[in-house]
């Protein structure tokens, strides 16, 4: 199969996938990656089973388009192509949850300067490796990264990308329990979907949806975190993108746990599981895994709920989180107390305590903590947070933890 004609397959395969026609791309696909002489076509379709892969949920597949991509970049001895190539495989691993190897990945294809479409991508490559950090709980060099994202994002005029990494915000705010900012960010993706999104995926409206809804749930906004949730299934639903299905199954039973209807939360959370055991999403098991903890507390099933969080626990473990780490010990010294066992309690509240200093979640105005309750956060330049109230009330010019001076509080 010669350069035309596989071009032309390459693009019947894109008409049939946006029109929700999946499987007859990826046949067309597959076929064009056996048949085609040419290099360039062959990284071209390679990219398009990458991105199919990614929307269904199939990471392992998606890795290997990945591996075969970087592979072809090399025979073409095309930088640019390469740098692409390292991103799918990065983002890859970011999906599988194997954060370091994403970060790692990351940072080799930022130091491909110099190529033309190497520097369109580092937003790209920022934003995966911001999403890296945050998965590892390393909130100072997630925010940093996100930063650098949003300034490319600025810098190329790429809507879609701050879409996105508004999106990530949403989610780092959720992290952190500042609630307002939470909120924020994944409205203002929205805007960006309403007023440039006409001829972008829906995804990117169904993103934006459930961030939302989680924002909205955290601020015991219920009936509006169902309304945007159900949106987003709805797209997810239509255009068969398992991953965000998952992430909505969750946050239903999310809210039905908030309304004290437990019995409704449970099998959201087994199908939500099911999801996310299927395409490989660590954090998010480990999340439900949290979450089912919870429900069995608020039965007073005290014994369920902690082997709920010691699941939790481990999977958190194989992927690197703390912050999942921390609301385990949290949840646990709170059993402990109310079964008196003295000895368990106190192994958690020092594990407790050490999950704090190792994530550095305290204001270093004012020592209390960062994100064991709902409040405002400001950023330095530096990335380092703090109490947006501390901030104010000492009139620092200056980062207290780096000692880095500045004149204003950071972007995000």
């Amino acid at each position: 199969m010669g350069q035309d004609q596989t071009k032309q397959q390459i693009e019947k395969g894109l008409s049939l996938y946006q029109s929700n026609q999946t499987q007859q791309a990826l046949v067309v696909w597959v076929k064009v990656l056996a048949k085609t002489t040419d290099p360039g076509g062959r990284f071209r379709v390679l990219g398009c089973l990458i991105t199919a892969h990614s929307e269904m949920g199939i990471y392992k597949e998606m890795l290997k388009y990945a591996l075969a991509q970087i592979d072809t970049a090399r025979e073409m001895e095309d930088p640019d192509c390469l740098a692409e190539g390292y991103l799918n495989l990065a983002r890859s691993h970011e999906k599988l949850c194997d954060f370091q190897k994403t970060i790692s990945y990351c940072k080799t294809c930022l130091t491909m300067q110099g190529t033309t479409v190497s520097l369109q991508l580092n937003g790209q490559v920022c934003l995966s490796m911001g999403n890296a950090f945050l998965g590892l709980s390393i909130f100072q060099k997630a925010l940093e990264s996100y930063e650098k994202a949003l300034h490319f994002a600025h810098n190329n005029d790429d809507k879609m990308l701050e879409c996105r990494v508004c999106c990530s915000l949403g989610n780092f705010y959720v992290l952190l329990k500042d609630y307002e900012k939470a909120l924020f960010f994944p409205c203002k993706a929205a805007e960006l979907v309403n007023d440039y999104g006409k001829g972008w995926s829906l995804k990117y409206r169904a993103m934006s949806q459930y961030h939302m809804a989680v924002a909205y749930r955290k601020l015991e906004r219920l009936p509006d975190a169902m309304e945007c949730c159900e949106e987003s299934m709805k797209i997810a639903m239509q255009h068969g993108d398992r991953p965000l299905q998952a992430l909505c199954l969750h946050n239903f039973a999310d809210i039905h746990r908030c309304r004290n209807d437990v019995e409704k939360a449970f099998p959201r959370y087994e199908s939500s599981m099911c999801i996310m055991t299927e395409i490989g999403n660590r954090l998010g098991q480990a999340s439900i895994y949290l979450g089912v903890g919870k429900c069995w507390l608020q039965q007073k099933e005290l014994d369920k709920a902690l082997d709920s969080l010691q699941r939790a626990q481990e999977v958190a473990g194989g992927t690197g989180n703390k912050l999942i780490s921390l609301n385990v010990h949290c949840l646990s010294e709170r059993i402990f107390r109310i079964q008196e066992k003295h000895e368990e309690l106190r192994e958690q509240v020092v594990k407790f305590l050490q999950c704090v200093e190792e994530l550095e979640l305290y204001c270093a105005l004012c020592g209390e903590s960062i994100g064991e309750k709902n409040q405002q956060l400001q950023a330095m330049p530096c990335s380092h947070i703090f109490h947006l109230k501390c901030l104010q009330s000492s009139g620092t010019k200056g980062c207290s933890k780096c000692c880095r001076s500045s004149m204003k509080p950071g972007f995000v």
